[in-house]
């Protein structure tokens, strides 16, 4: 059995509640059932900033990986400096909530200083990348940003970030040009951690670092 984490966008333009979340899931699930899909889907929402402030806590609890209450996925902006980002960070973790930034490597800012991302790291939050970054499919910067955040030990797990069927590339068209001791960590060891409501273990060591195959 796989597992599947539906994050629908929570944002001024996508209004979703949890009440709709739960509803959606309800019926996506029978039908998998009912067409011998063997793959579990939990819940989960991609946050926008302008958001999180106005979230109540059972809300946000609702919003987290699965339910948990202990990850939340929050979308990264795609233009500019969000302002006071680690302070948020950090007050997510006082309340027990890890951070997961979704798709930074699209921002330009991102794209011209990946270390930008360090100091969200330390505040701890976990970085998610795009599939479609590491393959190119938007493009030359957000792929050179992905590969470099790779190489910095500042990311910990790949995504699709898909938002209908075949619609971008997958996370195992990233694994193909990962460095191949990576791919384990990144696409199966962090998430099932982070599902799980657990930080990911450690990354493997060992191995030349730059190994990307194309």
């Amino acid at each position: 059995m796989r597992v599947l984490a539906a994050t629908p966008h929570v944002s001024a333009r996508y209004r979703t509640t949890p009440a709709q979340i739960e509803k959606g899931l309800k019926s996506l699930r029978l039908a998998l059932v009912a067409r011998g899909v063997a793959i579990e889907i939990v819940q989960g929402a991609e946050v926008a900033l302008e958001q999180l402030d106005g979230l109540d806590d059972e809300t946000l609890h609702a919003f987290t990986f699965g339910g948990t209450g202990k990850f939340v996925l929050l979308e990264f902006p795609y233009e500019g400096s969000p302002p006071g980002l680690a302070e948020r960070i950090e007050a997510l973790g006082a309340k027990g909530i890890g951070a997961v930034l979704a798709h930074p490597e699209r921002n330009p800012l991102v794209q011209s200083a990946p270390q930008r991302l360090a100091g969200l790291v330390e505040a701890g939050a976990l970085v998610q990348l795009n599939a479609g970054s590491l393959t190119q499919a938007f493009g030359a910067a957000s792929a050179a940003a992905a590969r470099r955040l790779v190489d910095s030990g500042l990311v910990h797990l790949i995504a699709s970030d898909a938002h209908r069927p075949l619609s971008r590339p997958t996370v195992a068209a990233a694994a193909t040009v990962l460095p191949e001791r990576l791919v384990p960590w990144l696409t199966w060891d962090s998430p099932e951690a982070i599902l799980a409501g657990e930080r990911p273990p450690p990354p493997p060591r060992g191995g030349r670092r730059r190994r990307f195959l194309r």
